[in-house]
């Protein structure tokens, strides 16, 4: 009966040890910094740190971890430009499989909804996305470079003549504009229709000609067309200039660009192509 118990009790122990390896191998754990990079510079001055593209400051910066199977993120990190670490995320992932996704943006009004995986803005501005693979395995501790894309397309229109007194903002409004991403494969999504997008005139800027005027949306990597109504109003609401651009074509990473006067009777101009042929002629030698 002795030598049973004993042996009984040595299976017990043995078997708890094994349960202990698997469980160790299971929760397994690789510390990896990622040092963000794309289109834009990493900066640090006066003890803060920056990713900067044409001369302005993302804001934020979000990281999603999704490994291999899991619908829901196993981390979920946001980091804003106060924080020292900006930039270069450091994340304790899993043995395995990963799909990680990094946004970096300086949009404003962002809200990030991972039950429908989007991450949205009310006012959308320059912004750089990634999906990036990883395998996990016991020695992969280190730290990686991931360089982010542009997903934003910028629409510039530049009004040619003088901003007049009392101008007080200038308001465009597309037919469709995307404010926000699904971020599991980065396509455009919060579609709104005939969304006012309102630019306020600083009193410096009365009386200057060729003002530009950028707004940004998310866009798809396919070339896409809208249209897009501007005017401008006093405070008190009074229509000094309106123009219409028909079939606006925009695309991700790119600038389109419209100029011509606002407060002349002629309007904004518009340049386009014709692509259509005319009937072939034929002949014979």
């Amino acid at each position: 009966m002795k030598k049973t118990i004993l042996a009984l009790a040595v299976a017990a122990i043995m078997t708890a040890c094994t349960n202990d390896i698997i469980d160790i191998a299971n929760n397994k754990k690789a510390q990896i910094t990622f040092a963000v990079t794309g289109d834009f510079s990493l900066s640090t001055h006066d003890f803060t740190r920056a990713l900067e593209a044409d001369g302005k400051s993302m804001t934020d910066l979000w990281v999603l971890d999704y490994p291999s199977g899991q619908s829901t993120p196993s981390i979920q990190i946001h980091q804003t430009s106060s924080d020292e670490d900006f930039g270069t995320p450091t994340l304790n992932l899993s043995v395995g499989q990963h799909h990680i996704y990094f946004i970096a943006s300086r949009g404003s009004g962002a809200n990030l909804d991972t039950n429908t995986h989007t991450l949205t803005f009310t006012k959308v501005l320059d912004t750089f996305y990634k999906e990036y693979e990883i395998n996990v395995t016991a020695t992969s501790n280190g730290s990686r470079t991931v360089t982010l894309d542009r997903i934003v397309t910028k629409l510039t229109t530049v009004i040619t003549d003088a901003i007049p007194e009392g101008a007080a903002t200038f308001n465009m409004t597309p037919r469709q504009w995307h404010y926000g991403i699904d971020y599991l494969d980065g396509s455009p999504t919060a579609t709104a229709t005939e969304q006012v997008i309102t630019i306020n005139i600083p009193s410096s800027e009365i009386g200057v000609a060729n003002e530009p005027l950028n707004i940004f949306g998310f866009s798809g990597a396919d070339e896409w067309t809208t249209d897009v109504a501007l005017n401008c109003k006093k405070a008190d609401g009074t229509i000094l200039g309106t123009a219409t651009l028909v079939d606006v074509p925009l695309k991700r990473n790119r600038i389109t660009t419209y100029s011509g006067p606002l407060f002349s009777a002629e309007g904004l101009t518009t340049v386009s192509l014709s692509t259509d042929w005319l009937e072939e002629h034929t002949g014979t030698w």
